[in-house]
């Protein structure tokens, strides 16, 4: 699974990640409230560049992937945030592990809801068994796109936050 294909939702496209992306995507990630449950610092328009060039360069590990989208809003022509799926192997089949951000000013749109669902139905169609995001326990929005997206909390704890899993039925 070493492409990262376009996604579009009802409202969204989910764009494969570029380079050329590093400019916007610093300003919608510049809010350091963004970092509350993550950690760091919001990232200079450079080094986000330096990122996504790793990020695009793919895992050095054959047997994972990584693939990233930027999500656009397509009425407003403005990218909003970013989606991501990490798939490795595992003893039940392929895993695929998660994660979302939004930038402030789009936040309580239903965005990341809706990219989240996007990208986990895109994944429901690939070659994984199960879904899994790191949610940290106070962060309620994140908590709520989880669950709008299939996930549910587990008892599983990782560096201070929880495993949400999805099974994915065939």
């Amino acid at each position: 699974m070493r492409e990262t294909p376009a996604i579009s939702t009802r409202r969204l496209d989910l764009l494969p990640l570029h380079v050329e992306h590093a400019e916007e995507m610093a300003v919608v990630l510049s809010d350091p409230a963004l970092h509350t449950f993550i950690g760091g610092t919001p990232d200079t328009p450079q080094a986000l560049r330096s990122r996504f060039q790793r990020m695009s360069a793919g895992s050095p590990d054959p047997a994972v992937s990584w693939l990233n989208w930027v999500i656009r809003l397509r009425d407003e022509s403005c990218l909003t945030g970013t989606v991501q799926a990490t798939v490795s192997p595992s003893g039940d089949g392929p895993i695929a592990e998660v994660a979302w951000v939004v930038g402030t000013p789009w936040q309580g749109r239903g965005i990341a809801t809706e990219a989240a669902r996007g990208l986990v139905d895109w994944l429901s169609r690939q070659p994984v068994q199960t879904v899994i995001a790191h949610i940290h326990p106070e962060h309620r929005a994140s908590a709520a796109v989880a669950t709008a997206a299939g996930l549910t909390p587990t008892d599983e704890w990782h560096e201070g936050e929880m495993l949400w899993r999805r099974s994915i039925g065939r």
